[in-house]
């Protein structure tokens, strides 16, 4: 008989986000007169700047024509859009990264998970703690972790804190270890990095010879200059650091799918024997070799967020949902509520009233106030005692979301 990967059996009950939902689901069942307000997932609500769209319906009018008509492109992105990442992103910073380091991909939640494989199980892991729940599960679903505690701990992983204890800036690893996650900004806390607090980072895994796993999903979103959008634009950081990037949340693109993995030839791992080998060619194999690539249409309307037109259009949808974060942080400051983030990231982190358990204080505003959260144990056991709220909806939701959240903890 066929057998399964025991690694899956260590998971947690469910992951946290279709564990929101099923509670969710329960309780607008039993209450079908609720008008629920989410700002829980992190999904956007606001349609396709116009210069995204008219590049993607010229792109499907593109696959009409049989001159015109694409099949298999490469896989690992066409050459107009890995150019145009290249220039605006990366180039307009003063930032090194070549065309062919850029690796377009269906998503950056994807890639963190996948660019596992071409590491050996044996790799010692640092996490963030609270820290994005993928990184964890793809870890345990891989194999790198035992069982986990009664906090949601796994053994095997080294579980760095980031709490208003230490101002949310993660200490070093007191141990070496050779795969460290990053998110800046950081979801779920909103919170970003100085370069100075970066380049700790670049120095510790240059001398133990570590892999820094960047995420940068939400870069799209710092307004202070002082701020880093890039690891890359630390020195020494390309010979350490793989950064995930997305449209996803930059332009709208949670349901479209497009982002980014660069892997610069000069960042090296070594084999069993101690040879140094770049993981550029790995991940290209890995990448050539389970994936398609993103439809040409769709990479037609990601190229055009870098447009004359399209650069105005998404930063005013950017925005939107940073003035919604400013209207969530302030005014649940008004109510005498601790928060944090919210300026340079689409999400607010809340410290839970009194002594409040995360999952409590998601269940007492869903009932009382129709609202969904994230509950922060759901990020790690860091989080305990803290709740997400998401920028992501319209301007009427996030105001009436305040008054009844205000009505609730006021």
């Amino acid at each position: 008989m066929a057998r399964i990967n025991e690694h899956y059996r260590k998971l947690k009950a469910g992951y946290l986000f279709p564990e929101i939902g099923r509670r969710v689901a329960k309780f607008c069942a039993e209450n079908p007169e609720a008008k629920v307000i989410r700002l829980g997932i992190g999904d956007v609500t606001e349609a396709l700047p116009p210069a995204i769209i008219q590049a993607f319906r010229q792109g499907v009018e593109e696959l009409a024509e049989r001159k015109s008509f694409r099949g298999y492109g490469p896989e690992q992105g066409y050459d107009f859009l890995r150019e145009a990442i290249q220039k605006n992103d990366f180039a307009s910073r003063g930032v090194q990264v070549d065309a062919d380091e850029i690796f377009v991909s269906d998503g950056s939640k994807c890639d963190t998970g996948n660019i596992l494989e071409i590491f050996g199980s044996d790799n010692k892991v640092a996490i963030v703690d609270p820290v994005y729940p993928v990184y964890v599960d793809t870890n345990v679903m891989a194999g790198r972790t035992g069982p986990s505690d009664d906090q949601g701990r796994y053994a095997g992983l080294v579980y760095i804190p980031a709490t208003a204890a230490n101002n949310f800036v993660p200490e070093l690893p007191k141990e070496r270890v050779d795969l460290i996650y990053l998110c800046y900004p950081n979801n779920p806390t909103g919170m970003v990095a100085t370069k100075d607090e970066l380049a700790r980072w670049v120095d510790y895994a240059r001398k133990n010879d570590s892999i820094i796993l960047f995420d940068a999903a939400y870069e799209a979103y710092i307004t202070d200059p002082k701020i880093p959008h890039s690891i890359y634009e630390i020195d020494g950081a390309r010979d350490v650091a793989i950064e995930f990037r997305s449209f996803s949340k930059t332009a709208g693109f949670t349901g479209v799918r497009c982002a980014l993995t660069v892997v610069p030839k000069t960042v090296m791992a070594t084999t069993t024997g101690g040879e140094r080998i770049p993981l550029h060619g790995l991940w290209n194999r890995r990448h050539t070799t389970k994936f398609n690539g993103v439809s040409y249409p769709v990479q037609r309307a990601a190229e055009a967020v870098y447009s004359t037109e399209g650069k105005p259009q998404v930063k005013a949808l950017i925005d939107f949902y940073l003035t919604n974060a400013r209207l969530i942080r302030e005014g649940l400051q008004a109510s005498g509520i601790t928060v944090y983030g919210g300026e340079n990231a689409p999400y607010v982190w809340v410290k839970t009233p009194g002594n409040e358990s995360s999952w409590d204080f998601f269940d007492r505003l869903l009932k009382t106030a129709h609202l969904v959260g994230t509950p922060g144990s759901g990020f790690g056991a860091s989080g305990e005692g803290y709740f997400r709220l998401s920028a992501f909806n319209s301007r009427e939701n996030v105001e009436e979301a305040v008054r009844r959240f205000r009505k609730v903890v006021g």
